[in-house]
């Protein structure tokens, strides 16, 4: 769950990415979405702009529909949500005022551990498997049917496109028999918005450091639909060098990278290894990751470890190596993240000094 750092998303396809001013040299613009009609989507309910989990798909509408204005109208949405964007098949049911009536979650850790990571072919055949039985399931813990329904909500990327499909075409089947609208969702302007819905204090302005396998993002959200991108990765994610460390020190996925790297790192020293933290030089906002995975290879092979032999399986002695690779590239990777957000901090309260939060 996002939580909120006292003091100081993602676009949609049609949401109006501002430029923000010249304080570095460039800001690069986050790709659009094709257009939903294109995937056969209907636009969402009294709106003109269009996760993580399930649950921030069906926030993701419920908040346009409730943005907390004394303005607009109170309506009662009851919006199911659909994610299939990589390998977590989720669905869940949310009412516009916050309320989280059901959360299910189908979870392919024993494929990561199989393929040492995503597969796409074999999660996409993992979802179709799974996909009926999930929103079933999500509807009976909520105690509701599709008729009861105000709408559909599910992500259209970023992500897995045969994954992404999954999700749709259940989507689109449900919204079709019941004659409900269906809202595409941005996986990850969802995940910037989901924190409004258990932190009502949260208003906009405010940040948020988007980081995951795919994805490593800072953002400046002005409101709903309106952002400005403060930096992004120029390479790898920050999950993808979490997922190949672990890989090559042969830690079990099944939880993915990230829990089993700190784990490990509990046992190790951070200084053991000096790495070097990526992009001290430049003085933007942006990530890289690339060069920390190469470093940490580099450091496998000179300490002879063998990536084949699992972690159970090694000794004191390479396990102990292989801790302290752990610990740091860990200490790197965070460091990393710290500094650019610091600098993120200073020049988004210079777009906006009114600033208070920023979610991560």
């Amino acid at each position: 769950m996002a939580t909120l750092v006292p003091a100081i998303s993602s676009r949609i396809w049609r949401l109006n990415l501002l430029r923000s001013p010249k304080l570095f040299s460039q800001v690069k613009a986050m790709k659009p979405l094709p257009s939903p009609r294109r995937l056969g989507l209907t636009p969402p309910l009294n709106s003109s702009k269009t996760h993580c989990c399930a649950s921030d798909c069906s926030s993701r509408q419920a908040q346009l529909q409730n943005p907390s204005s004394s303005e607009s109208p109170e309506v009662d949405i009851t919006m199911l949500g659909i994610e299939t964007s990589c390998d977590d098949t989720a669905a869940a049911v949310v009412r516009s005022n916050g309320e989280i009536l059901s959360q299910v979650v189908s979870s392919q850790a024993e494929l990561l551990a199989q393929y040492g990571g995503v597969a796409p072919k074999m999660a996409q055949e993992a979802h179709a498997a799974v996909i009926d039985q999930v929103v079933q399931d999500a509807l009976d813990k909520a105690g509701v049917r599709e008729k009861d329904l105000s709408a559909v909500a599910v992500t259209i990327g970023p992500g897995l496109s045969l994954c992404l499909h999954v999700g749709v075409q259940k989507a689109r089947k449900i919204a079709g028999s019941f004659n409900l609208p269906l809202v595409g969702v941005h996986h990850m302007e969802a995940h910037a918005l989901v924190a409004r819905l258990v932190e009502k204090k949260l208003q906009f302005p405010f940040m948020a450091l988007l980081i995951s396998g795919g994805h490593n993002l800072v953002v400046l959200a002005r409101d709903l639909g309106h952002y400005i991108q403060l930096g992004t990765t120029i390479d790898d994610a920050i999950g993808e060098a979490y997922d190949k460390t672990a890989k090559w020190l042969g830690l079990d996925l099944r939880r993915s990278g990230g829990p089993a790297i700190e784990e490990l790192a509990l046992e190790g020293d951070a200084k053991a290894i000096k790495f070097t933290v990526p992009m001290k030089q430049h003085k933007d906002c942006n990530f890289s990751f690339a060069g920390l995975k190469n470093q940490v290879r580099l450091a496998i092979e000179a300490q002879n470890v063998t990536p084949e032999i699992p972690i159970s399986a090694a000794n004191s002695k390479e396990r102990s190596a292989r801790a302290n690779i752990a610990a740091s590239f860990q200490r790197v990777a965070v460091l990393h993240l710290e500094e650019k957000c610091q600098r993120a901090i200073e020049w988004a309260l210079k777009i906006d000094p009114s600033i208070k939060y920023l979610v991560c």
